[in-house]
């Protein structure tokens, strides 16, 4: 029988340990050669874009797709898991808060691996909703106990400060502007929808760690070109995916600054095949596009943890 899952039940079965465990093992196969990720594709209506980005793990047994609309409606993402041994649809279900959870997890497998490991401050430029499992992931992985987030309305940002303030119990400050969020902070988090800079690489300190998580389109950025001059060591979740989509390192080469030939992907890294920080002093950044095999074994967790538990409905036409 096939499942499918609603938002409701991903956001039950999910945990954020587990994805981030989950996730860094992709990387990590992806890192050894043995996994496929396909950059997204994207077919662009007269109001509206279709995103389709799939991608398989054979180690986890699992294969999948994601697909989403863009428009002025808003967007509604639908994800399917194969079986990569029969080729069996195993289920469908809602991919809204899975792609919030592991886009966190991402961040947090590479702030994990990139990070000084004494870092303890995060300055977050965003704070809307993927902001929220940013902050939730990579506190899983570094001892925070700071925060300094900055978003443009006030309310909203002393909001979400006083939401992390309950959640995790550290401290969180809302503050005025992004160059007061990044100041003397260990860890950089950008989750914002800007077309324009909002980090300057003049605001850099030696050791930050970045994670840039909101720009996926050539034409959007966040960080401007010194940010990306100075960072020593530039990660990406997918090379392919990255010279297609990333904004930041793209337009960061069109302006003359060097960079594909200092981009590797975080799961050389993880499987040993490229260092990653050298000296406490780098900086370091993760340029990070959202890819489909974070979404496969994040599936794979929710499909194994429904059947488990008696969590879904049988998916239309597949009972048998």
């Amino acid at each position: 029988m096939v499942l499918f899952l609603r938002d409701e039940d991903v956001e039950r079965l999910l945990s954020v340990d587990d994805v981030i465990t989950a996730v860094e093992g992709a990387f990590r196969e992806q890192g050894a050669g043995r996994a496929i990720n396909h950059p997204r594709q994207r077919t662009v209506g007269e109001g509206a874009v279709l995103h389709v980005m799939s991608g398989g793990v054979p180690a986890e047994g699992v294969m999948g797709l994601k697909a989403y609309g863009s428009g002025r409606t808003g967007t509604r993402s639908l994800a399917m898991l194969y079986s990569s041994e029969s080729g069996e649809l195993l289920a469908v279900m809602d991919a809204h808060r899975l792609g919030q959870v592991r886009t966190g997890a991402a961040s947090a497998v590479a702030t994990r691996h990139l990070a000084r490991p004494e870092a303890g401050s995060v300055g977050l430029i965003g704070t809307g909703w993927q902001a929220r499992s940013q902050l939730r992931a990579v506190s899983r992985v570094r001892p925070i106990a700071l925060v300094q987030c900055y978003s443009r309305t006030a309310a909203r940002r002393e909001a979400f400060a006083d939401e992390m303030v309950r959640d995790l119990g550290m401290e969180v400050a809302a503050v005025a502007s992004a160059q007061d969020a990044v100041a003397d902070m260990d860890i950089i988090i950008t989750i914002t929808n800007a077309r324009e800079p909002v980090l300057a690489g003049e605001w850099l300190r030696p050791g930050v760690h970045i994670n840039a998580a909101g720009a996926n389109a050539a034409r959007r950025r966040e960080l401007d070109e010194e940010a990306v001059r100075r960072s020593t060591v530039i990660a990406v979740d997918d090379l392919a995916q990255a010279k297609v989509e990333c904004g930041d390192l793209i337009q960061a080469e069109e302006s003359g600054v060097p960079v594909w030939d200092r981009v590797v992907e975080l799961g050389a890294i993880l499987a040993g095949r490229s260092p990653g920080r050298r000296r406490a002093e780098d900086v370091t950044l993760f340029e990070s596009q959202g890819i489909a095999i974070e979404d496969v074994v994040t599936m794979k967790i929710v499909y194994e943890r429904a059947r488990a538990v008696g969590v879904g409905i049988p998916f239309p036409g597949t009972v048998r």
